[in-house]
Parts: C-alpha cells; sequence; structure tokens
C-alpha cells in the first residue's frame, strides 16, 4: 500500500537541508548599469567535483504528469548540484528526501511556484522533473565531466502524491 505524501510550499528554510531556493529576495540585490538592473546576487552556487569536470547549461522540457503519481524512484549527483529554474511561468513540484545511510528517507514534497526555482546540492536525493498541467521549460545549471555521477534508488513500496492544488 502507498503512503500518502503531503505537499509543502517551497520556502527558504524548509528546502535548506537540500539545496538552495532560486528567487528575487530583498537581500540579495545589487544596483548595477547605472541603477537601472536589480542584480539578484549568488541565489545558489553550482557545485562541481572532478578534474576536467565544468557547469553548464541546459533547457529541459517537461512532460506533465498525471495524478494521483506513484512516485518509485529517487535519484541523486554525487559529482556535482542541478539547478531547475522554470522558464514557462508554472508552478511544478520538488521531491527530496534525506539520506538515510545511502539510500533516500521519506520523502517532501514541496509546491514551487513559477518565480521560483531550486538547486540541489551535491548528493541529495531528489526525483526527476515534474512538470504540472502543462509542457514546461526549465533552465537547468548541471554538471558535465568525467565520472558516474547518476545515482538512481527505487523503492519497494511507492509513495503516492495527490493532484496538487497551485
Amino acid at each position: 500500500m502507498s503512503e500518502r505524501l503531503a505537499i509543502e510550499p517551497l520556502t527558504r528554510e524548509a528546502f535548506a537541508p537540500f539545496g538552495d531556493v532560486i528567487e528575487c529576495r530583498a537581500d540579495s540585490i545589487r544596483m548595477i548599469n547605472g541603477g537601472t538592473t536589480e542584480r539578484h546576487h549568488a541565489l545558489a552556487r553550482p557545485e562541481v567535483v572532478g578534474e576536467g569536470a565544468s557547469v553548464i547549461l541546459n533547457i529541459f522540457r517537461g512532460q506533465p504528469r498525471r495524478f494521483p503519481y506513484s512516485l518509485d524512484m529517487m535519484e541523486r549527483h554525487p559529482l556535482g548540484s542541478q539547478s531547475f529554474s522554470p522558464l514557462s511561468g508554472r508552478p511544478y513540484l520538488v521531491v527530496v528526501s534525506p539520506d538515510e545511510d545511502g539510500r533516500p528517507g521519506r520523502p517532501r514534497v514541496f509546491l514551487a511556484g513559477a518565480h521560483q526555482g531550486v538547486n540541489y546540492h551535491r548528493n541529495v536525493w531528489h526525483h526527476p522533473l515534474m512538470a504540472l498541467g502543462t509542457v514546461c521549460d526549465f533552465l537547468i545549471a548541471d554538471r558535465e565531466g568525467p565520472g558516474n555521477n547518476l545515482e538512481e534508488f527505487f523503492f519497494d513500496n511507492p509513495y503516492e502524491i495527490e493532484e496538487p492544488t497551485p
């Protein structure tokens, strides 16, 4: 039987153990270009590990998920962080788990607003991209380079996520 997961609002404080919330904030503003542009500085710090590795930018086009959703797997990237910033003006789901002796613990589900991105810290268990309602594009900062930067885990008993109400 599936255990149902509650959907939480995405906040910097709640998400801090897993990574960074990427959004404009008053404490990140630096005025540039003669005072005509707000620069929201250092909202996340991408991490990469390994000689010859670098940060690359990608666009992922996510297909919408169907609900109730059976969450049966998580993944993590041991050699670098991974950030997701929405480009389509739509909310989406973020699913993360604490690490429990090398495997994901009980997942947490966050409803991210259309103005919020996330940067998963290196080695944080998370579910792949979860677009809602329609096809959505995301700007991704990711690691490229030698070494295996993907680990997947499949749950024996999947969790269930109800359809979110944005």
